[in-house]
């Protein structure tokens, strides 16, 4: 698609993250299809070049491709002076996984900052200019988010606050569509009752900010 038909993170397609432990494949690479047998996947995210500069962000932190068992000799080199090897791979993977699931994000984190502060002093703006999107990019495929969900089904939601409701359609677990409007409380109370539990937070925040938005 051309520049001016594109969406700021590349919202076109959906795409996972893929964390592959198998000794001839070991890496963290995205994948456009659905994770299968013998890896581990996160997503899918509506957001290609954004989901590409986080896998870019944790092989800096924890550099799970150079643990297989078959390395180029540039490769060989660098794990070597990283000291990396195959008996890093469980580790290495288990890093990545928690930076991907929120119990330790805080750590891929940590390693991009310093690797970006190390750019930076020796004047490699551009390299540290990387690293910083990278590390945004991660930020990013952390956060929650409620686009399109795997097997999320269909589901009409509300959220009520300050004479304003905003209702959102999902269907086939991505969200298409959303709309909102002045009205009582008791108007659209049985739409909020029969909102789903795990959507029930996202309505009300929504409709929360869209009141604050319409006062101001």
């Amino acid at each position: 698609m051309p520049p001016w038909n594109r969406t700021p993170g590349g919202a076109e397609t959906s795409i996972y993250i893929v964390i592959d432990t198998r000794p001839h494949t070991a890496g963290t690479r995205t994948s456009h299809v659905a994770p299968f047998d013998g890896v581990v996947g996160f997503g899918p995210y509506l957001g290609g070049t954004r989901a590409r500069q986080a896998v870019s962000g944790l092989h800096r932190a924890f550099p799970l491709s150079y643990t297989r068992d078959r390395l180029t000799a540039a490769e060989r080199d660098i794990a070597t002076k990283r000291g990396i090897g195959p008996q890093d791979r469980e580790r290495l993977a288990a890093a990545v996984i928690s930076a991907l699931d929120g119990t330790n994000t805080e750590a891929a984190r940590d390693e991009l900052t310093a690797a970006r502060d190390r750019a930076a002093a020796a004047l490699n703006f551009e390299l540290a200019a990387r690293i910083h999107a990278e590390s945004a990019a991660l930020e990013w495929v952390t956060s929650v988010q409620r686009v399109t969900i795997e097997e999320g089904g269909d589901h009409d939601i509300c959220g009520w606050a300050d004479g304003l409701a905003v209702t959102f359609t999902i269907r086939g677990g991505r969200l298409n569509g959303w709309d909102q409007r002045e009205c009582s409380r008791s108007a659209v109370a049985r739409a909020c009752a029969v909102t789903p539990p795990e959507w029930a937070q996202f309505a009300q925040r929504n409709a929360e900010l869209a009141a604050a938005l319409s006062r101001s």
